[in-house]
């Protein structure tokens, strides 16, 4: 049921955004760009394509524990259950959410939803893709309260979708309601980094809890959110931004010369290193002032990417509809392939040599493995039409690219973005 309500709320998403869209040019405010945006809702795809496979972790150990050590056997039938069950979910949220702020390992998986330096609802759907390997731990006292499996699926799905629309500059003060529950005045000051804003702000639903438990910053005009991390991620690669904080801190403990620094470091607050590393790896100061990463593409390239994006957003969602009835075999093909893509056209956009020679080699496979095998990537016929429009397609993006990327401005080397500019804790 919850991937069911998952699956639905998608189209709602991007009618949402296109509605916020539209009220900023209406409002004549820029609250979008389009290469952060597909790096945004890509972050999102590749979160819910690892999402998959991580719930065979989190549901299968949350089961087990209902099944097993639970107190109590709580009904579905009951009201009560649900509404208790989401208002618990919540406050378990809320020091997930604490703590992702507060303890480097949980950082290294918080910080892709906060990497976004422009703030809307592309901004919400950036969700990490490691969560789920230390997340199920802060639920575990809704399995010993014995609140069964499809509750908190349900409730976890519900309190996720409410947390989107807080994602938007266009909303302003929303008086008592801003008092009760989180709203986007409470989550803009959430997400920025300037130092009044720093680490507050944590609930998903309610914001009682910050406010019981001195976390809770209000928004102010004279000093307005700025957003993203306070060493800026300057990427637009997918598997960097998931990567980029556990990367920095093994560095730290491989450097570090003390056995507990080495693990310290790992449980930490982000941005404490080890003295001596510190000392000779130093790291540049906080700049709130800084530029946004935003590297020079043309509009053919521009919207070159904006298509094939699209149709990643296809694929990535007959992935999700088809996942658990395909072989082995045919899901890695298929998130290779997924994944793949989104690391080219992250790449495309950062404007890197050789982007274009992987798009090639891409969207040949895209044409001719269809064409050749007669199989989808998901392991199914296709029909001889099929096979013939994934060829077409294939061959009209590559006219596509070879025209965008005669247009693309010339990087020079000292403009160029390496990895290396995105190494740091926070």
């Amino acid at each position: 049921m919850a991937d069911r309500i998952m699956l639905f709320a998608i189209p709602g998403f991007f009618i949402l955004m296109a509605l916020e869209l539209l009220a900023a040019w209406i409002m004549k405010r820029r609250v979008y760009r389009l290469n952060d945006s597909i790096n945004s809702i890509g972050l999102g795809v590749l979160s819910q394509i690892v999402g998959v496979f991580a719930k065979v972790l989190t549901i299968g150990i949350y089961a087990w524990v209902v099944q097993r050590v639970a107190l109590f056997e709580l009904s579905m039938d009951k009201a009560w259950v649900w509404i208790s069950a989401l208002v618990l979910y919540d406050f378990c949220y809320y020091w997930l959410h604490r703590m992702g702020h507060e303890v480097n390992v949980l950082w290294a998986a918080h910080v892709v939803h906060h990497q976004s330096e422009r703030y809307n609802l592309s901004t919400a759907l950036r969700q990490t893709g490691s969560g789920a390997l230390l997340g199920w731990i802060f639920y575990l006292p809704m399995a010993l309260l014995g609140y069964p499996v499809e509750v908190f699926a349900v409730v976890a799905v519900i309190d996720l979708l409410y947390q989107y629309w807080i994602h938007t500059e266009l909303v302003g003060r929303l008086g008592w309601f801003d008092r009760v529950f989180a709203s986007p005045s409470n989550h803009r000051a959430h997400h920025a980094v300037n130092d009044r804003y720093l680490d507050r702000n944590y609930g998903g639903i309610f914001i009682l809890w910050d406010r019981m438990l001195g976390s809770f910053v209000e928004e102010d005009d004279n000093d307005p959110p700025v957003y993203g991390t306070r060493a800026p991620l300057r990427s637009w690669n997918p598997l960097w931004a998931n990567a980029e904080v556990y990367w920095a801190v093994a560095k730290d403990a491989w450097h570090a010369r003390r056995w507990r620094d080495k693990l310290r470091v790992w449980v930490a607050r982000p941005g404490w290193r080890p003295a001596d590393v510190a000392e000779r790896f130093p790291k540049p100061e906080f700049d709130q002032q800084r530029e946004e990463y935003d590297p020079p593409v043309s509009r053919p390239m521009a919207w070159y990417c904006l298509v094939q994006f699209a149709l990643l957003l296809g694929l990535g969602v007959q992935f999700l509809q088809t996942a658990m009835l395909m072989s082995l075999a045919a899901v890695i093909v298929y998130l290779v392939f997924l994944i793949g893509s989104l690391v080219v056209l992250g790449a495309l956009l950062e404007g890197r040599r050789l982007a274009r020679w992987f798009e090639v080699a891409r969207l040949v496979l895209f044409g001719a493995i269809p064409a050749i095998s007669g199989l989808w990537l998901d392991g199914s016929e296709l029909p001889l039409a099929a096979r013939w429009i994934c060829a077409l397609v294939a061959a009209v993006s590559m006219m596509m690219l070879l025209l965008a990327w005669r247009s693309q401005p010339t990087i020079r080397k000292d403009e160029a973005v390496t990895i290396a500019d995105g190494v740091d804790l926070r």
